[in-house]
């Protein structure tokens, strides 16, 4: 509220606009799309107040199924695999994907770059492993997966 009062507007997406390190953007979209959680009284605060009005269903994101993120996390085990030809990733590694209109991208949702948690992934997939179907532990054995 106060930014308004001092002549800025709220911005459309987020990155555009941080005030005391809250990005505005990012605070605006988090409104819009969760406004079913808000109470009666926060939701007529950001309408007639701020100018905030939910998000219609076209403009909602799409929700990633268990399938889309597995999807997602094998092709930066695939790339990862291509490029250093073993799977044997330190915990800490973020594998950059570039996502696009490819099976895992479109799946996925997301265009562009996509940065996977891949060390933590795959630690985790190894303690989980016998609950992992064994299509799934065929495609990681195929790259070949230290359990």
């Amino acid at each position: 509220q106060n930014y308004l009062q001092n002549g800025g507007a709220l911005p459309a997406t987020a990155g555009k606009v941080i005030v005391q390190g809250e990005d505005l953007g990012r605070w605006v979209a988090a409104q819009r799309f969760g406004w079913e959680q808000l109470l009666p009284a926060q939701q007529w605060l950001l309408e007639n107040v701020l100018g905030i009005e939910p998000a219609g269903d076209e403009k909602r994101p799409v929700k990633r199924t268990q399938d889309d993120m597995w999807a997602v996390n094998m092709a930066a085990a695939q790339q990862f695999h291509t490029r250093e030809g073993h799977l044997r990733v330190p915990r800490k590694h973020a594998e950059h994907l570039e996502m696009g209109d490819g099976p895992a991208g479109h799946q996925s949702g997301a265009i562009g770059p996509v940065v996977v948690k891949l060390g933590i992934w795959l630690d985790n997939v190894r303690k989980r492993a016998d609950r992992l179907s064994a299509e799934r532990r065929a495609e990681l054995g195929a790259l070949g997966m230290r359990w």
